[in-house]
């Protein structure tokens, strides 16, 4: 039975205007389309309450559509909906009905250039966990509306499994049905969920009930070629049901379609053109004096989109994506000020056409073998060389101090952070997504964290440089709490030194082997083969070089290399914070130094100079302590 009752939300709701009120339109032309042959078969009626629900329905179109803001088209628009509401009248089947749905809906989006798929493709992977919490009670663990709080609800909710029915709807329906809900049922709006939430529980609840076979069978013409066309973004997959699927582009297309359902990632663009596509939305939001909107647009341009190609834009052309760094630095920086549209659109134009030269730098489609190698190994080796340094002055320096005792808790520190490194590939990969604004604050509070650390070991150091200090230290060495402190100290530099490489070189190898298809994959695992043993080779020699080193020298070098480390930590620290979006940005309008965390902005520079200048009264104040 359809929902008796969803007339009343719409006789209730007082009419809204502009894009509220269009969406509400499709979500009626929706539920027309879908339950209209459970109301009429054969020109008769076929049960009574839901023919009276039809004739309702298509009556609130025509009203709802008589008070949309004006438009060239909106005559037509109401002239195309007494149509529909006279074949509702005349008893019409159910195709014609459906079709004549169909018909005025995309006439209203085009009309009013409605936004009816999700901005980009939404992480399935939360859906099973939102599904059970919000979704579950009534609609059942599977999906076959038997869940515990089912019983005695009227209507009975939705069989996911009935998949005539299921035919019928297409995502956006659903989307509109969790974000508006049912007024008088229990299938209440869900508005506290986030967008991309919504549309998750959306794209599941589409293909849960769908066969895995019919899946596997999509990939495979997916992948021999077979539909492209049909689906060149989400927005034949989002709103179009499978029957429309069916009618437009074939039995192959709906095949296609299940696959594109369970896997909407895969029609994600490139990364450079994920970002030349939200530096226009941005200007499109900040032309709508939506300022917040285009800043968020900006940003997750730069951190979904070009930062993932940043590694492997630095092997070709580095003057490139430095440039391109800078300017899209600038150009948040010029939504924050609020700079005139004109100029914004300027900058916009700009970046997009350093955005366009360099995916001429990078050439269409998958990476080639040379590349994939070149990327994985430089990935490797710039992560992986700065933890290689802290972990080569930590050992060494337990060993001369002759507590080889403390070697286990600084080896598991780093052991640590590579099981949890490994266990944040398993999550993002088959558990969660997780977005560039989580990951550049990960990344900014853990190198925050290891640069206070460093900092404060680099500081303990050098009060141990000098031979009479050196001594005094070990003669009170034995049970002495500030030893204790220090121990752990260094081993919990060696977790945040090990991790937060480890963070970052799980999502750029989550990108880079996306990218380098399955003809690159061996290359990126050569690559990292070649970087390991290059980091092996380094960490060697510079342990055996450190441990040769006389006590004095050996404890100031460490102490001036942990603290260059601090000062280098705080500085990327501050621009991952920055680039999330938690930190403003001052430009400065020079080139970043990412090898020595220096970059073009006022608050990093100035986090660096304050490091720096902690250093110095440390050493200071240290100095004064041995005179």
């Amino acid at each position: 039975m359809t929902r008796v009752v969803l007339l009343c939300l719409f006789l209730a709701w007082p009419p809204a205007g502009g894009t509220q009120e269009a969406q509400t339109i499709l979500h009626l032309l929706d539920y027309i389309a879908v339950d209209y042959p459970e109301a009429v078969e054969d020109g008769k009626v076929k049960n009574e309450d839901e023919y009276k629900e039809m004739l309702e329905f298509t009556a609130q179109v025509i009203a709802r559509l008589e008070v949309l803001p004006d438009n060239p088209r909106k005559t037509a628009l109401v002239g195309d909906a007494a149509v529909l509401a006279q074949l509702v009248a005349d008893k019409a089947p159910p195709p014609a009905v459906a079709a004549a749905s169909g018909k005025l809906r995309w006439a209203l989006v085009e009309a009013y250039k409605l936004r009816i798929a999700p901005r980009g493709a939404p992480p399935l992977a939360a859906a099973p966990a939102l599904y059970a919490r919000h979704c579950a009670a009534c609609h059942g663990a599977q999906g076959r509306g038997d869940g515990p709080a089912a019983k005695g609800l009227e209507p009975a909710p939705s069989n996911f499994h009935e998949l005539p029915r299921m035919a019928q709807r297409s995502v956006y329906g659903l989307y509109n049905t969790i974000t508006l809900g049912v007024a008088g049922t229990a299938m209440q709006p869900f508005q506290q969920l986030s967008e991309d939430e919504r549309w998750s529980l959306a794209f599941f609840a589409a293909n849960v009930g769908i066969p895995s076979e019919r899946v596997r069978e999509g990939e495979r013409l997916w992948r021999s070629g077979e539909a492209r066309g049909a689906f060149p973004d989400l927005a034949n997959v989002a709103t179009l049901s499978t029957e429309e699927i069916r009618e437009r582009h074939g039995e192959s297309a709906m095949r296609v379609q299940d696959y594109l359902r369970a896997h909407p990632e895969v029609l994600r663009p490139a990364p450079l053109a994920f970002s030349r596509q939200k530096l226009a939305e941005a200007l499109d939001a900040y032309r709508r004096s939506e300022r917040g909107a285009a800043r968020e647009a900006a940003i997750t341009g730069y951190l979904e989109g070009f930062e993932l190609a940043e590694a492997m834009l630095a092997n070709v052309d580095p003057g490139l994506m430095r440039e391109i760094e800078r300017r899209m630095l600038e150009l948040r920086a010029a939504i924050e000020r609020g700079t005139p549209v004109d100029e914004l659109a300027k900058q916009v134009s700009a970046v997009d056409s350093l955005l366009g030269a360099a995916e001429e730098k990078l050439g269409a489609g998958e990476l080639s073998p040379a590349s994939a190698f070149v990327a994985s190994l430089l990935i490797l080796l710039r992560e992986g060389l700065e933890a290689i340094l802290v972990l080569a002055a930590i050992i060494a320096f337990v060993i001369k101090t002759g507590r080889r005792d403390a070697l286990p808790w600084v080896h598991a520190g780093w052991i640590v952070a590579l099981a949890l490194g490994a266990a944040t590939w398993v999550a993002a990969t088959f558990l969660i997504e997780i977005s560039g604004s989580n990951r550049e604050l990960t990344e900014g509070v853990t190198a925050l964290l290891a640069a206070a650390m460093l900092l404060y070991v680099g500081w303990w150091l050098h009060g141990k440089s000098y031979a009479e200090a050196w001594n005094r230290f070990v003669r009170q060495q034995v049970g002495q709490a500030l030893a204790r402190r220090t121990l752990w100290a260094m081993a919990a530099v060696s977790f945040l030194a090990v991790y937060r490489e480890m963070f970052e070189i799980v999502l750029f190898y989550q990108a880079l082997w996306v990218q380098a298809g399955e003809a690159g994959r061996p290359a990126v695992l050569g690559g990292v083969g070649a970087a390991a043993a290059a980091l092996a080779a380094i960490g060697f020699a510079i342990f055996r070089y450190s441990v040769r080193l006389p006590i004095g020298p050996f404890f100031a070098a460490t102490s001036v290399l942990l603290a260059l480390l601090g000062v280098i930590f705080t500085g990327q620290g501050v621009a991952a914070l920055q680039e999330a979006g938690v930190v403003g940005a001052t430009s400065l309008g020079f080139n970043a130094v990412p090898i020595l965390g220096v970059y073009p902005t006022g608050e990093a520079v100035g986090a660096q100079f304050a490091a720096l200048a902690i250093v110095a009264l440390g050493y200071w104040m240290a100095r004064g302590h041995r005179r």
